[in-house]
């Protein structure tokens, strides 16, 4: 799905909600709530406001990792983004230029056999293409401890539209959790960004149920709007019980971002039952695919040529998000990681309970 609109420039959510005047904090971003195509204008504040007990939010435990190193390519200054760490050790990266505004450019891959030197030594040698046909990511091998290279060096990936770097912290949401092997997200699971721990106790108070699951994101493609490629994600068993009950109760499942809704998705058989899965996934969802888990959707604003319009239209349908981005263009929300919000809900119908197949 591509929108026919155009987001201007001076949309763009330049730095953190916290950042942006006295008296603000993370949750100090613009709601847009939508149901079909009835649209309102809310707070993130106000999000109890538009959930109800019973209610399960699917959340992304994965943390943010500093997965932009500098290096040198020959004597050419460079960017090494990492992205995923495969099976056999190595490493799915990125290759970016830098540029006189502090933030990069997209820059080629490879060729075979080139070598990036990174600090402390640590050397990177390209290899082959992630995906055929495709020159952004690419396999390398590293001579070098990648997790303690990126907590001594890295810094996060940060793109032009952005104002300044930020530290690690400010794309860490509140759900994040460290991993021993110290995997993570090559850029933040951003829709869960506006939550803080007061609002999480607040929904839980009233009796909202959270959902952990992981998905550790690669590389988005900035430029092209690539669909995803493979990720690792997990859904423990505690989640999919609660997945399940709620489901069988005709109780809303909402994605908190569209790295939720991949992992869910990933781990639903054909009878509609959710089963702990751990590994790598390749689903894309599409309107052609459906959804089989997800009633609803939290997430941030895409680029009108973003492959996860893909998704939104799977959950809510190609006319309630075009009318809704035409909504979020005339109310001059803001686009990006650190911008505001969307909530797609149902629409509101008699209550039913889902049977998954097992009522008589």
């Amino acid at each position: 799905m591509t929108l026919a609109l155009r987001v201007p420039e001076e949309l763009s959510a330049r730095v953190p909600a916290e950042q942006r005047g006295p008296g603000r904090d993370r949750s100090s971003v613009r709601l847009l709530v939508s149901r079909g195509t009835a649209v309102v204008h809310r707070r993130f504040a106000e999000l109890p406001g538009e959930l109800r007990a019973g209610d399960l939010l699917v959340v992304n435990t994965s943390p943010t990792l500093a997965a932009a190193v500098d290096g040198v390519l020959g004597h050419a200054r460079v960017v090494v983004h990492f992205s995923t760490r495969g099976d056999d050790g190595r490493w799915a990266v990125e290759l970016r230029e830098p540029d006189v505004r502090g933030t990069t450019g997209p820059r080629p891959g490879g060729p075979a056999g080139a070598e990036v030197v990174l600090p402390g030594g640590v050397g990177v040698v390209w290899d082959e293409p992630v995906a055929a046909g495709s020159e952004r990511l690419w396999w390398v091998r590293v001579t070098g401890d990648v997790p303690a290279l990126l907590r001594r060096y890295g810094r996060p990936i940060r793109y032009a539209y952005t104002a300044r770097d930020q530290p690690l912290s400010a794309y860490q949401t509140v759900f994040a959790l460290p991993y021993a092997d110290g995997a993570g997200s090559a850029e933040m699971p951003s829709a869960a960004r506006p939550f803080t721990e007061r609002m999480v106790a607040g929904l839980v108070s009233r009796g909202v149920q959270f959902a952990p699951i992981t998905l550790h994101t690669g590389v988005a493609s900035a430029e092209a709007h690539e669909p995803p490629y493979r990720e690792r994600f997990g859904v423990p068993e505690s989640s999919a019980r609660l997945i399940n009950a709620a489901r069988a109760g005709g109780r809303r499942v909402v994605a908190v971002g569209t790295t939720a809704v991949r992992a869910v998705e990933s781990a639903v058989g054909d009878d509609g039952v959710v089963r702990a899965a751990r590994g790598w996934t390749e689903l894309v969802v599409t309107p052609e695919r459906g959804v089989r888990v997800v009633d609803g959707l939290l997430t941030g604003l895409h680029e009108p040529e973003a492959s996860h319009l893909l998704m939104l239209e799977a959950v809510a349908g190609r006319a309630a998000v075009s009318r809704t981005y035409e909504e979020a263009l005339r109310g001059l929300y803001l686009w990006h990681e650190f911008g505001d919000v969307h909530l797609i809900l149902p629409e509101e119908r008699p209550h039913a309970v889902r049977c998954n197949g097992n009522c008589t």
